[in-house]
């Protein structure tokens, strides 16, 4: 495959670039653990605009029985995120762009929490031009709980 990228993001290419036809049902990508602290949910906070006091008070959540705040549903989400690991590297200039996700968070994560996402294909679908990738998306806790449990969908050329 011809890359119509300048030679030196060849040479200094991560990994080799595979196709839609060199991926397999089943291939993982873990994605870096994080350990939940004040960064992250402030860092949410000033993104999301979320200002509800059960992911920011802690005295709030400790009076509804929360050990403290909750992270937002779409802050563990963000941590499934492809691009922290190595599956755009893999796929290169084959990546048109995710095209779905979807998501159930199973449980509440807390500061202190330490998260381990997970990216596994899970159906490879070839269209015409294009070929269809579906990934499960998790994320367990440090006590191998699932907290989230969903499905990334991204489009590849040919």
């Amino acid at each position: 495959m011809t890359s119509p990228l300048p030679p030196v993001y060849e040479t200094n290419r991560l990994m080799p670039q595979r196709g839609f036809w060199d991926l397999a049902v089943g291939e993982r990508f873990p994605l870096p653990s994080r350990t939940l602290g004040d960064g992250n949910f402030a860092a949410f906070q000033a993104v999301s605009l979320d200002n509800h006091p059960i992911h920011y008070d802690a005295e709030y959540c400790r009076a509804l029985g929360h050990p403290g705040p909750l992270a937002h549903g779409l802050q563990v989400l963000c941590f499934t995120a492809a691009g922290a690991g190595t599956f755009p590297h893999v796929v290169g200039e084959c990546l048109v762009g995710m095209i779905e996700v979807r998501a159930r968070i199973l449980k509440s994560a807390y500061p202190g929490d330490t998260l381990y996402p997970c990216l596994e294909i899970s159906e490879l679908k070839p269209q015409r031009t294009t070929g269809v990738v579906t990934m499960r998306a998790t994320v367990d806790n440090q006590r191998g709980a699932r907290v989230l449990d969903g499905e990334h969908v991204y489009l590849l050329k040919l």
